[in-house]
């Protein structure tokens, strides 16, 4: 599976096994989910950038307020002239399908799509999480229940690379069990707020479309 979006995991914080852990940058919880609106999934799961030689390749991406903040509508606008196929509303679609890509793909340990959608350092330290949590015989049943703001709160643009951080404001229920299948964390009632930037990157000289997570934090 390859990240196709247009530029476009996570363990209970009483238990310490946070993303934050992981990757030093972010949080996480492994609680069951409540029953609440699930996130919605008519988007495909992974977003192609569009070719350039279309009308899109010809205008600037629209940078809605309610898409962008105003910080990052310069670097949007840079990365916009260097690549005149990149277009925000399917970025914004994309990453939305990315989140909830490798958040399942950590949870369930599925090395290969974490490396297909990570760089190096990223699928590094997801990696290393997951042999862990395989020594000890523990496994994940997290569910991301929705996803309820994104915004994209900054965007550079380096030569070549093009770097877009986007924000998710989300609820994941999640419960760790052990080898044995007892309940050591977690919660079937509750879900937990999560509020995470995720930076995703693409060398936009590249002839591959495919961008990939460069760096994660929690706000």
């Amino acid at each position: 599976m390859t990240f196709t979006i247009v530029l476009l995991a996570l363990v209970a914080a009483f238990l310490g096994l946070r993303l934050y852990s992981v990757l030093g940058k972010r949080t996480g919880h492994e609680q069951e989910p409540v029953a609440r609106r699930p996130i919605e999934t008519a988007n495909p799961p992974l977003v192609r950038q569009p070719s350039a030689g279309g009308d899109s390749a010809l205008a600037l991406p629209s940078l809605d307020a309610t898409n962008a903040d105003t910080a990052a509508q310069s670097g949007l606008k840079a990365i916009a002239n260097a690549d005149r196929s990149f277009d925000l509303g399917l970025f914004v679609e994309g990453s939305k399908s990315a989140y909830k890509m490798i958040l399942e793909a950590y949870w369930k340990g599925d090395k290969e799509s974490l490396r297909d959608l990570c760089d190096d350092d990223v699928y590094d330290s997801f990696a290393e999480a997951i042999d862990g949590r395989s020594t000890r015989g523990e496994t994940l049943q997290n569910r991301l229940v929705r996803i309820d703001d994104i915004r994209i709160v900054d965007a550079r643009y380096d030569h070549p690379m093009a770097r877009v951080s986007v924000r998710f404001d989300a609820d994941i229920a999640a419960l760790v069990k052990d080898a044995d299948g007892n309940i050591i964390g977690g919660s079937m009632t509750d879900a937990v707020e999560t509020h995470d930037i995720w930076t995703f990157m693409r060398d936009v000289k590249s002839s591959s479309r495919n961008w990939k997570l460069d760096e994660t934090d929690s706000v």
